[in-house]
């Protein structure tokens, strides 16, 4: 039996983001959390590095969305899904920590 790719772990806080958006943005974040589950790392993400920190810590742009994500195992656990502007990473450390 082949072994089945590992799911996208979407945090509590993550999941209230997600209820929060605009339907169209809702379904479009739901596509691209999915796509996350294939391929952790696709093109238009990008690596956050943060001082401290050996876990990789990455962000997927969807207009001026960012979904705010850790790698565990080739397992994507998403932690928060942000609008930027404004959002600077300002709290990445606690969402870590969470």
């Amino acid at each position: 039996m082949p072994k089945s790719k590992p799911r996208a772990v979407v945090s509590p806080d993550a999941q209230a983001d997600l209820r929060r958006l605009p339907g169209n943005i809702r379904r479009r974040m739901v596509v691209a959390i999915d796509a996350l589950e294939k391929s952790p790392r696709p093109a238009r993400s990008k690596r956050l590095v943060m001082e401290g920190e050996n876990r990789e810590i990455r962000r997927l742009r969807l207009d001026k969305w960012r979904v705010i994500y850790l790698i565990l195992e080739e397992q994507p656990f998403i932690l928060a899904i942000r609008k930027r502007p404004p959002y600077n990473y300002e709290d990445l450390k606690n969402l870590i920590k969470e």
